[in-house]
């Protein structure tokens, strides 16, 4: 049986918290990170935007690669003892791992401590399941909406933070996000319950702790595998974004700190009034398919433009538009929670989470590499916005991708509890577990 309400407000509350400090944490760094890599560089010496790229992309690849190791670890783990145990430890993990990297003297104490914080922020797997232990299949998109919500505001914060901190002392922003996070761990003893009961918990199977064994899960629904496919491809043109948005910017428009924070703070702002307040209101009405490939198309395009955008005013109307597009996460996590049994929640989001940890790694590499490329005297023609081309091009594959996915499958028919047991019985026979969905 699912809690009820007296147990849900509590538990939600924290997840939004908990991924609104989590993405504030990773906003707090986005503006200062470059810069703090460009000051370690040369023994302390300092380097170029050039000479910092690839190390950039190598930091954030260290990240994901270790969430990519861990992420189907700790959601395994949590089908098993549950999701509480997993999430406050995760979190503590993650507050004494920003303290860490206040302190890193040297790249490579720098790449460690990225490294143990991107095995505790494989707690997004966790968090995931767990809203999907509490809240009923035709209700899932819009509290995933509310999940894109938290992201939206955890770069609202986080950016304008990072940016005004870091031009005070380059360290503070860690400190900032150590403290706050510290702080979600010790309301989140008090206030989190566990959201999934003994008698749904499944026993961990070694298989589903190998990060590539774990992704076998997912062949057991052929419709959640073509969907996981579809959303790596996007997810590594965000990737690419991310490891060269500060660099690129930068370079091409002379944005400072603070107006690299402003551009985020904007994409948080219009995120998460589409997540938490359009999805709603859009999901329901265009179906949760249509939502996705239209969420997906508008991110093709919006790519496109950043990497076409001449001004940098260009790049704020770009942003506005796009955010529409940010109607496709919530659906798709919808989507495939509804074709998943639930004592396999954890399991295949965190198998979700892996494929997502290599799209980072993927993209990141893309995206830095593509960059410093085009920008050398060894380019054939300079082309600081080739990061953002390639990432339109992955969007329109995934794109494709979605709609082969979609074919003979009506999706956005409500999925109720009891279809997991044919599920079940499917995907132990190795079949389609989503033939629950005609």
């Amino acid at each position: 049986m699912r809690p009820r309400s007296p147990a849900r407000k509590p538990a939600i509350g924290f997840i939004f918290i908990t991924l609104v400090l989590d993405v504030l944490g990773v906003g707090l760094l986005i503006p200062v990170a470059p810069r703090l890599v460009q000051g370690l560089l040369n023994g302390g010496a300092g380097g170029t935007e050039q000479e910092a790229a690839p190390f950039v992309g190598l930091l954030l690849t260290t990240w994901y690669a270790m969430s990519f190791l861990f992420a189907p670890v700790l959601g395994a783990l949590s089908d098993r003892v549950g999701r509480r145990p997993v999430i406050l430890i995760a979190l503590l993990g993650s507050g004494i791992d920003f303290f860490a990297q206040a302190l890193a003297p040297t790249l490579t104490w720098l790449f460690i401590t990225r490294a143990l914080n991107g095995i505790s922020g494989a707690s997004m797997t966790v968090a995931n399941a767990y809203i999907a232990d509490i809240t009923p299949p035709d209700k899932r998109a819009a509290a995933y909406g509310l999940v894109g919500a938290a992201f939206g505001l955890g770069f609202v914060i986080g950016p304008v933070l990072g940016g005004v901190l870091g031009d005070i002392d380059i360290r503070l922003p860690f400190y900032v996000a150590g403290s706050l996070t510290l702080i979600n761990w010790l309301y989140g003893c008090f206030v989190l319950p566990e959201s999934l009961p003994p008698e749904r918990r499944s026993h961990i199977r070694l298989s589903r702790l190998n990060p590539v064994g774990a992704f076998g899960i997912l062949l057991q629904y052929p419709f959640v595998a073509r969907l996981a496919a579809s959303a790596f491809l996007i997810n590594m043109a965000q990737f690419a974004l991310h490891a060269t948005w500060v660099l690129y910017t930068g370079h091409r428009y002379g944005w400072s700190g603070k107006q690299v924070g402003l551009s985020l703070a904007l994409v948080g702002i219009t995120s998460a009034f589409v997540q938490g307040f359009l999805t709603r209101k859009i999901v329901p009405r265009l179906g949760e398919r249509r939502s996705l490939l239209l969420g997906v198309l508008l991110g093709a395009g919006a790519y496109a433009g950043y990497g076409l955008a001449t001004e940098g005013w260009m790049i704020y109307a770009i942003i506005a538009v796009a955010s529409l597009g940010a109607i496709a996460p919530p659906a798709l996590q919808a989507l495939i929670t509804r074709a998943v049994r639930p004592d396999q929640q954890g399991t295949v989001q965190g198998a979700m989470t892996g494929l997502q940890s290599i799209a980072g790694i993927c993209g990141s590499f893309v995206g830095a590499g593509a960059f410093a490329y085009f920008i050398s005297d060894r380019a054939p023609v300079t082309l600081p916005g080739a990061p953002y081309l390639i990432g339109a091009g992955l969007a329109a594959l995934s794109l494709l991708v979605a709609l082969w996915a979609f074919r003979g499958h009506s999706t956005d028919a409500p999925s109720q509890d009891q279809t997991h047991h044919r599920g079940a019985e499917n995907a132990d026979n190795g079949g389609d577990g989503t033939r629950a969905h005609p």
